[in-house]
């Protein structure tokens, strides 16, 4: 089978801080004072040791080697961070690795970040024909997709709306059918179906496996197991910007999952601050309804997650996601910001918050559990996504005190009241053709009940 990806040695390095004084002029005697071995001339008293740090280097990626046959669905897994973003944006063409080649065979589709390339003022329609000259599709092409690309997105009513006015969930579904209709030889999708509904979700994979279907080939991360197994007839995790494991998914995913359950088993994180973002997690915990630090409850206990915040900017259209997963990947339950009726995130001036999501007690069958948080918006500055701080809480559920509680299968830890009363016969009644209500005991004795 033929060889249409082929990476070797990829490694991309970022260097961290600020790497430019701001002027010409700063930047000219900073890198003359570096050529004579002297220090920064631009640096206050005291800022050496700041600057050393803020030089370092962070290599996202170090020799990265694999490749990828003709036809193949290739699922690419590992925790936020681990470098799975970069490598894409690189087979993508969207950034250049520090060192190392790609080999690339045909024309590649990308959808890397959700809508990407929308103008926000510009209708679905005039975005659609935009977005597909981005992604390499003539105009031809576009015209003789366009009803199809429409009819998959399921928004066909506000196809003349400017985008701005658009939900994520419209946003996603557009911007997937435009890439989703490239027909390209190969399809790179990052973790962008999160937001929106299952029924969406259900129908994108069903494309997905479409396209892989007809010969062609995708490349998909997500932190869903259960879609990458179901998807993946392969799998590469990567941890720490290296390739820890590649083969067959069903052996990359059992040991990912191992990892995963030695590693995250976190009531509390703390997240490293960026700046630049105009809204950020900073700190998640797990707690009892007392406030306590837990990670191991009762069926019977309240779980309380607790997000602490810092708005740096106002964020309009700012909108919060949760999702509970069970070790295995499988999504038992999910929640966005709009749950209470209104959106209390939306519209946060500067400052810091809590936010706080409770889940009832006996809500959860025993079983660990792992919570991924995201929070977007469509007017963000950065893109769709403002902060992904992804799978940073873990916690375990026990059911000791109700009987076989702990042999119970499914998504739920709920009692159900079984009641018993004496049975009272009610008379009921049909309707016929002519709405005449006929009593039970008046109707013909057929074996199905009715008039044939």
């Amino acid at each position: 089978m033929t060889t249409v990806i082929s990476v070797e040695n990829i490694s991309k390095a970022y260097r961290l801080g600020v790497i430019s004084g701001g002027t010409l002029k700063e930047d000219v005697s900073r890198w003359w004072a570096r050529l004579q071995g002297k220090a920064d001339p631009n640096l206050k008293i005291g800022e050496e040791h700041h600057a050393r740090k803020m030089g370092q280097q962070f290599w996202a990626l170090k020799d990265v080697s694999f490749d990828v046959k003709e036809g193949e669905v290739l699922g690419i897994v590992g925790r936020n961070g681990a470098g799975k973003s970069t490598l894409l944006k690189i087979l993508s063409q969207v950034t250049t690795p520090t060192s190392g080649q790609i080999k690339i065979m045909g024309r590649i589709a990308s959808l890397l970040e959700v809508g990407t390339g929308f103008h926000p003022d510009l209708t679905g329609r005039e975005n659609v024909f935009l977005n597909g000259a981005i992604l390499g599709m003539t105009k031809a092409e576009i015209r003789s997709k366009f009803d199809e690309i429409v009819a998959f997105s399921g928004i066909e009513e506000f196809i003349d709306t400017p985008v701005k006015r658009y939900s994520s969930g419209m946003y996603v579904r557009l911007a997937f059918a435009v890439a989703a209709h490239l027909e390209p030889e190969i399809l790179i999708i990052d973790e962008v179906l999160a937001v929106g509904d299952a029924e969406f979700q259900k129908k994108c994979l069903g494309k997905m496996k479409d396209v892989a279907g007809h010969g062609r080939t995708v490349l998909f991360v997500s932190h869903n197991l259960s879609a990458v197994r179901t998807l993946c007839s392969s799998c590469i995790w990567v941890d720490s910007g290296s390739i820890r494991g590649s083969g067959p998914t069903s052996q990359v995913l059992d040991n990912y999952q191992r990892s995963s359950t030695s590693e995250v088993d976190a009531s509390e994180a703390v997240l490293l601050e960026d700046p630049n973002k105009q809204f950020q997690v900073l700190k998640a915990r797990v707690t009892k309804s007392s406030g306590e630090l837990c990670s191991e409850f009762l069926c019977d206990e309240e779980i309380s997650l607790e997000l602490f915040c810092q708005v740096r900017q106002l964020v309009p259209g700012l909108y919060g996601y949760l999702q509970i997963s069970r070790r295995d990947g499988i999504a038992v339950l999910e929640s966005d910001s709009f749950d209470p009726g209104t959106n209390p995130v939306d519209g946060l001036s500067c400052g810091e918050y809590t936010f706080t999501v409770t889940l009832p007690a006996r809500s959860l069958s025993p079983g660990d559990y792992v919570a991924d948080f995201s929070f977007a918006s469509p007017m963000g500055l950065s893109g769709h996504t403002v902060d992904n701080p992804g799978e940073i809480l873990s916690f375990s559920v026990s059911d000791p005190n109700s009987r076989r509680g702990n042999n119970r299968r499914g998504f739920f830890g709920t009692l159900l009241a079984w009641k018993v009363s004496p049975y009272s016969p009610v008379l009921r009644t049909i309707v016929t053709e002519t709405d005449v209500p006929i009593p039970v005991e008046s109707r013909p004795n057929t074996s199905r009940g009715v008039n044939s």
